[in-house]
């Protein structure tokens, strides 16, 4: 059912998930234009499985979204960056969790930011999840031919994490400088790697260098070189 204010249907699958992608569907063919990542859910059954077919019943969910967040897209917005959006938008709806999506775009950059509550599990544990979405992202980008870095934070997560990356980088060139000997650092995607290396850039005690394959690739700080 539709009115002014909103956008409600209900949906069944054979899974929540399943239930969920119907949902919306049909509230794309109600707006064309929904912002996926403004939809809400509520679980209404979980559904039972069945044995041999005998029991079995659908999921069941109810989808809102409201009217006046179903066109916060840019008309302008580029294709590679409508990508991103309907990436983290399709993730986040999938999840259940109810979040807006920004996108800033610039000649060599795209930066995409979940804004809402609860989303942990967007970002997962040590970052794993929201790292594999900007990774994906990036992919999604690149196969559209367009060479771009790609970003993509929620609740601040990103800030947080190049702090603490400061803060270990120079950490381990105190210890490598003061014990004479290399300091290796924990696995991190090569975003996390260019921090590190540019954190301890200026620091004539060490240098930095890459090593190891992926995804085990890692930095290892060393005491500089002496003439």
């Amino acid at each position: 059912m539709t009115d002014a204010a909103e956008l409600t249907v209900e949906a069944t699958g054979e899974t929540v998930g399943e239930a969920k992608w119907a949902a919306l569907r049909e509230l794309e063919s109600l707006n064309p234009r929904l912002d996926k990542s403004a939809v809400t859910f509520q679980v209404i059954s979980e559904g039972e499985r069945g044995i041999l077919g005998v029991g079995y019943a659908p999921a069941r969910v109810v989808a809102t979204a409201s009217a006046a967040e179903t066109t916060v897209a840019d008309e302008d917005e580029s294709e590679p960056a409508a990508l991103v959006r309907e990436l983290l938008g399709r993730v986040t709806a999938a999840l259940g969790i109810p979040a807006r999506i920004g996108v800033e775009e610039d000649e060599g950059a795209i930066r995409a930011t979940v804004v809402g509550h609860d989303l942990g599990m967007l970002i997962g544990r040590h970052g794993q999840t929201i790292d594999a979405l900007q990774y994906l992202a990036s992919a999604f980008v690149f196969r559209s031919g367009l060479r771009k870095d790609v970003t993509v934070d929620a609740a601040g997560y990103r800030a947080r994490r190049q702090a603490t990356l400061e803060t270990l980088a120079l950490r381990a060139a105190r210890q490598a400088a003061d014990r004479g000997e290399p300091v290796a650092l924990e696995p991190m995607t090569a975003a996390e790697r260019r921090i590190v290396h540019q954190a301890l850039a200026d620091d004539p005690a060490v240098e930095t260098a890459s090593e190891g394959a992926e995804p085990n690739r890692h930095v290892v700080v060393a005491p500089a070189a002496r003439d």
